[in-house]
């Protein structure tokens, strides 16, 4: 491997892992947290494609032309797709170009697919589901691998930069919420609340992290109107898009995941991870990563009140939150951790690699 770039002889490839969008989204963090940890058990994954760190391993597009010439001691290798996007170009090069390839889908949708993408699974070899929720909505056989964290980047506070004094931010606790600042993520439901409970618990305090892109501007300009109208400005701040969220996970007490609709979701996981009890929507995977009354708790999502009231419990008992957040922290590392969600891929491309070669 190229220790500059980070590029992999495709001879010494099993696995191709396609990123085929290059803006950032919860694939593509997918891609970059899990395919070093794939690397580090021994697993011969390789990204391919834009909008990747140039340190993560992967094999340029002239590279899929030595794709019928196989790694050493296998038939064929395995292109792991998880957009539509990916799994067509692998079917073009195993079924059109003849190249010795399984197709290996991983989907995290909570919705009925497409008839264009029922077409596209129906042709792959194998399909991932990402939580038992998104599988419900497979018509093909499956099987479950739940996402994961790196317990190394999201850890709990280690020091003084990891507390609410070191933001200059007023009050003794911090409740936040994290994501793209946009109707689907809740974030008016995250506002609300805050606007009606924080006025009644002035020790705490509320930060939104997260991009607002042009077309919701309208939505976010909106949010901090009432914001202010409420004389909340300096209690309830939006914060942007931050360089690194790690800190901030550690700095809350309580995180709040208000989705209205989510693929999968990570960030609760990693709130808990860095030892931060959750409150969150069931959208998506929410409810498979939480233990109700334990780590968190779980409300149906885009009820307002619901959430308002999960949230209060937490904020008027802090030290129970405090508590949450150790039993959120050890949930988290007993069931989630990245290398867990490695191992279980792992498994399933060795079932594919150790199948026959089949001829389309």
């Amino acid at each position: 491997m190229d220790k500059r770039t980070a590029r992999v002889d495709i001879a010494d490839v099993d696995v191709i892992a396609p990123n085929f969008k290059r803006r950032l989204s919860g694939v593509t963090s997918t891609i970059v947290q899990l395919v070093p940890m794939q690397r580090a058990i021994g697993q011969r994954v390789a990204t391919l494609g834009p909008g990747l760190p140039a340190d993560l391993p992967h094999i340029r597009f002239r590279d899929l032309l030595s794709l019928w010439r196989l790694p050493a001691g296998r038939s064929h290798r395995v292109w792991h797709a998880r957009r539509n996007t990916e799994m067509l170009p692998g079917i073009f090069l195993r079924d059109v170009l003849r190249m010795p390839l399984k197709l290996l889908f991983t989907s995290a949708a909570q919705r009925r697919h497409s008839r264009y993408t029922k077409f596209l699974i129906r042709r792959m070899d194998a399909v991932i589901a990402t939580s038992v929720r998104s599988g419900s909505f497979l018509e093909v056989p499956h099987t479950v691998v739940q996402h994961g964290v790196d317990l190394e980047r999201f850890h709990p506070p280690a020091g003084p930069d990891d507390t609410i004094a070191a933001t200059d931010l007023p009050g003794k606790y911090l409740v936040g919420c994290f994501g793209r600042v946009r109707h689907q993520k809740g974030t008016d439901l995250f506002v609300r609340a805050m606007i009606e409970l924080l006025p009644r618990y002035p020790d705490w305090t509320a930060v939104i992290s997260g991009r607002i892109t042009p077309e919701h501007t309208v939505f976010g300009d909106g949010l901090k109107a009432e914001i202010a109208a409420a004389g909340l400005t300096d209690r309830i701040v939006f914060l942007g898009e931050v360089d690194d969220i790690k800190p901030w996970y550690r700095r809350l007490t309580l995180y709040v995941a208000p989705s209205r609709n989510e693929g999968f979701g990570l960030t609760p996981l990693e709130a808990m991870a860095s030892q931060t009890a959750v409150v969150t929507s069931d959208a998506g995977a929410y409810a498979e990563m939480t233990i109700e009354g334990e780590t968190g708790s779980v409300v149906p999502a885009g009820d307002g009140t619901a959430l308002t009231t999960a949230i209060e419990r937490y904020i008027t008992n802090p030290d129970a939150t405090i508590h949450a957040g150790r039993k959120a922290l050890a949930h988290v590392h007993a069931n989630f951790a990245l290398e867990k969600e490695a191992c279980a891929l792992g498994e399933v491309y060795e079932g594919l690699l150790s199948q026959k070669a089949t001829r389309r």
